[in-house]
């Protein structure tokens, strides 16, 4: 059964996700999983269920409106302080967690109207820490693409050469069917199942002709007739087994322990396009998918040729100690 041990208040919430939010199947998963870790704790917490019950296994099918009524800001400020302090979530985690909780009892209170007040109306996020994105420079690239072998290389190849070209996400990859690639373009469907048209340089073209040569004489069981990439089986390649494969090249061409994963792959190609290409952040947003500028601007701090350009533009980076000649300047 979906969504194992799911009670009614939170199914009917999880199922508008689904159907009126179009979100996709993994990230409503995401929600349930949240939710469910919160009233867990309440159950915990409110001494529902007995002190020493194994966390994961409690149950919450009896959740009801009634109880949910009684939920108070003070016990979710409790609640995030025990997923920072016992399950070592860090600010990311929290924050998603709030997301999850604000997006439930919004639905409650304006969709379904089965809740007066919110309790997290007011509720702030944890602020976070703005890092840069991780990404493989132009050589490590290289060695990357260079690792590729075995009986599948034509089908490895190509998906490393998509991730580092297109900039696209694990579950936008996985998803590509045949009838998305077309002679200049490919058609990739991103978050919230939004379309977008990426152009296909000549690396991807060529890497996509090769990997179709290669498949088109092997014998599947064609169990995803519309697949891209499909499996030894002949299966859909799900996000999990193209992690495994990306994560095995990644520690062949040498380049383990430096924190690379798939999604760095979208970085570097995001970065490498900006850096090398002189893509404006309009275009590059377009791209990627992003909903707003302000995610796509994080690129403009990562090109270190621009940056000390501008350290040499000052009038005084030339002077040295004693030098007299600042009258000049």
């Amino acid at each position: 059964m979906k969504y194992q041990g799911c009670p009614p208040i939170i199914l009917e919430f999880l199922l508008y996700l689904e159907t009126i939010r179009n979100l996709s199947s993994r990230t409503v998963e995401a929600y349930w999983i949240d939710l469910r870790t919160f009233f867990r704790y309440l159950y915990m917490a409110r001494g529902i269920v007995d002190k020493d019950s194994e966390f994961g296994e409690i149950s919450i099918e009896d959740l009801a409106i009634d109880f949910i009524k009684t939920i108070t800001q003070l016990e979710i400020y409790e609640y995030l302080h025990f997923t920072m302090s016992s399950r070592d979530n860090n600010a990311s985690t929290r924050s998603r967690k709030i997301s999850a909780l604000r997006s439930y009892f919004k639905y409650l209170t304006i969709k379904a109207h089965k809740l007066e007040d919110n309790p997290v109306k007011d509720l702030e996020v944890p602020a976070l820490k703005k890092s840069l994105p991780r990404y493989l420079s132009l050589d490590e690239s290289v060695s990357l693409l260079n690792a590729v072998d075995g009986d599948f290389a034509t089908r490895d190849y190509c998906i490393l050469t998509l991730f580092l070209n297109c900039g696209m996400r694990l579950s936008e990859l996985c998803g590509i069917n045949i009838n998305d690639i077309h002679e200049e373009t490919i058609t990739i469907t991103g978050k919230g199942n939004k379309e977008r048209q990426v152009y296909l340089n000549t690396a991807c073209k060529k890497a996509i002709a090769r990997y179709f040569r290669d498949r088109n004489k092997r014998t599947y069981a064609h169990k995803d007739r519309q697949a891209l990439f499909l499996s030894r089986t002949g299966s859909r390649l799900t996000p999990r087994r193209v992690e495994q494969i990306v994560n095995g090249y990644i520690q062949k061409a040498g380049l383990e322990g430096q924190g690379y994963t798939v999604h760095k792959l979208r970085h570097t190609a995001a970065t490498l396009m900006y850096r090398y290409g002189d893509v404006d952040i309009l275009t590059l947003k377009e791209i990627l998918g992003h909903a707003h500028t302000s995610t796509t601007e994080i690129y403009t701090h990562l090109d270190d040729k621009r940056l000390k350009e501008a350290a040499d533009s000052s009038p005084l980076s030339e002077l040295e100690f004693g030098d007299n000649k600042t009258s000049n300047i």
